[in-house]
């Protein structure tokens, strides 16, 4: 049965299967963690995925994920999931988010650095890199990395990896980036590169991703404004 913002349980718990199954057939073995993005959607969809397994969502906008928290009631013996903030991350933002979010991954430029350390000291993050020169992406340039990476490092937040969007288009478009990636991630000696989304997760796979952020797959289209789409 569909909750109040239109999502049905079961039918999120059948897509978090054939997700699972997407990374098992790319990923030879390795671990590939799933990070369902509930952007868009209301707390059900975040109690629907934890109820069927997941222990990560990823979020875009800090009001939105604010006021979903404060209306989640979680099924009876199912943890809060791991919050992962994906979006582009105001400095203004930091503050309210902090108690709220686990993990940053949209890192991407100096200015953040300072309030996310004053308010998370030692908060664990990943520096987005735009590796398709997309200016609509987000990200720091690739050739900027080493030095955000230090940087983050010297305000005392602990860098765990970096995260991109791959090219905009057919999935073999994004390999190319996606390779960059892991090849930064590879220099640095991170253990996290965050890469592939629902149409190119099994090339992110392919390339080296060990985590997929996954949501039109899981939910469908989000809905309009005002509007409310059901997962059937």
């Amino acid at each position: 049965m569909a909750g109040t913002d239109g999502i049905d349980p079961a039918a999120v718990a059948i897509r978090v299967a054939d997700i699972r199954a997407r990374i098992r057939a790319s990923a030879s073995g390795r671990e590939v963690r799933l990070v369902a993005v509930t952007k868009g959607f209301g707390p059900d969809a975040v109690a629907a995925v934890a109820a069927a397994g997941v222990g990560d969502i990823g979020e875009n906008y800090a009001q939105e994920l604010l006021a979903k928290l404060d209306g989640l009631t979680l099924p009876a013996g199912v943890a809060r999931p791991r919050i992962h903030f994906i979006g582009r991350l105001q400095s203004n933002k930091v503050r309210s988010l902090a108690g709220a979010v686990d993990c940053w991954q949209s890192i991407d430029r100096p200015s953040l650095l300072a309030p996310l350390a004053r308010a998370l000291p030692g908060a664990p993050v990943l520096i987005q890199v735009n590796v398709s020169d997309e200016p609509d992406k987000g990200g720091c340039a690739p050739d900027a990395v080493d030095a955000l990476v230090d940087a983050a490092r010297a305000a005392g937040l602990e860098v765990v990896g970096l995260m991109a969007v791959g090219r905009t288009g057919p999935p073999e478009q994004a390999r190319p980036g996606l390779r960059l990636l892991r090849t930064l991630v590879d220099r640095l000696g991170l253990p996290e590169c965050s890469m592939g989304m629902s149409g190119d997760l099994e090339v992110a796979i392919e390339e080296g991703s060990t985590m997929v952020r996954v949501g039109s797959a899981l939910f469908g289209d989000r809905p309009r404004p005002g509007e409310v789409i059901a997962v059937a």
